[in-house]
């Protein structure tokens, strides 16, 4: 019987490591397909987008959160001050950054989208020294560095300061680290509702606006663009809650590298699906990035060798006594 855990127990955990990793592919899949969705809801503009999408999520999170009777949690956010706060400012990034993804996406420039996720790794460490005081690796300063230098690069060659990538860059890295600062005592689900029901009263009144003023197109537009706008809810949960089961079964390094997905298939599909024109250029400027997101996962894998064999080393040494 003890014989038959020992070798049951790797193999458990190796097909949670898979699943996990499937998970990963898939929410990290379905984001970077998130061009085409958004070039879809058009004629609809981003606010009108943003809003329904907010609209929608919160009520796709309800319906989970009641099936599920989970909803005591609620009263314990009301009456935590910070963790309001803190919930309404995470809100508040990622509904920026959801703006200027879809605005970006509706414009022709998705390209400039994917950039943004591709500087995101590289924004995330800087504010990790700036704000946390964290303390890097060489290879980081390194990667840090390289990903400042294509920012001025892109500013110069370009002409104009590349507003869309360093905005969802700076606005997704911000909200990762609020969400570090309130602390994770929300689920992802849990979270999800609480941000998107912090702004739904923006939402509302932003929908009611663009009614009176006969630019909405949720009713004039055909059942069909009805229909794609109210999937917003679903679309939007759907990989998060992939993401947390993915989170839950692989180490970090592992998400680490499976982030690169996304931005790959958004550049992928602006370029050959949504027939946008990326200048050479610009190209240089993802060459730069590259670079840089290569220093950082070189350094994040032999890092995560490191502590490994530290721990397999501590375990020989130590070994946990038998009785």
């Amino acid at each position: 019987m003890v014989a038959e855990r020992v070798v049951s127990a790797p193999a458990a955990d190796d097909q949670d490591v898979r699943r996990g990793t499937t998970y990963g592919f898939l929410a990290y899949g379905i984001w970077g397909l998130f061009p085409l969705y958004f070039a879809a809801l058009a004629p609809a503009g981003a606010f009108e987008v943003l809003s329904h999408r907010i609209l929608w999520t919160l009520a796709f999170c309800a319906l989970v959160l009641a099936v599920r009777r989970d909803g005591a949690w609620v009263r314990r956010v009301v009456r935590d001050r910070r963790l309001t706060a803190g919930i309404t400012v995470a809100g508040l990034l990622i509904a920026t950054n959801w703006t200027v993804y879809v605005l970006a996406v509706l414009t022709g420039r998705t390209y400039e989208a994917a950039l943004g996720y591709f500087l995101n790794p590289i924004v995330t460490v800087a504010l990790g020294v700036v704000v946390l005081r964290e303390r890097l690796r060489p290879l980081q300063w390194v990667a840090v560095s390289i990903g400042a230098l294509a920012s001025v690069w892109l500013t110069v060659a370009g002409g104009i300061i590349p507003w869309i990538p360093l905005a969802l860059a700076f606005s997704f890295a911000l909200y990762g680290l609020t969400k570090k600062r309130v602390g994770a005592s929300l689920t992802a689900m849990r979270s999800l509702a609480a941000e998107t029901a912090a702004l739904s009263p923006v939402a509302l009144v932003v929908l009611v606006l663009l009614t009176t003023r006969g630019e909405s197109t949720f009713t004039t537009d055909g059942t069909v663009h009805a229909g794609l706008l109210v999937l917003a809810g679903v679309v939007t949960a759907v990989p998060l809650l992939l993401f947390a089961a993915a989170a839950r079964r692989i180490p970090l390094v592992t998400i680490g590298l499976l982030q690169f997905v996304t931005p790959v298939l958004q550049l992928l599909a602006g370029v050959f699906v949504l027939g946008e024109d990326v200048s050479g250029r610009l190209w240089v400027g993802f060459g730069i990035v590259w670079v840089a997101l290569a220093v950082l996962s070189y350094d994040s894998v032999t890092a995560a060798r490191r502590h490994r064999r530290a721990l397999r080393r501590r375990d020989a040494e130590c070994p946990e006594p038998t009785v």
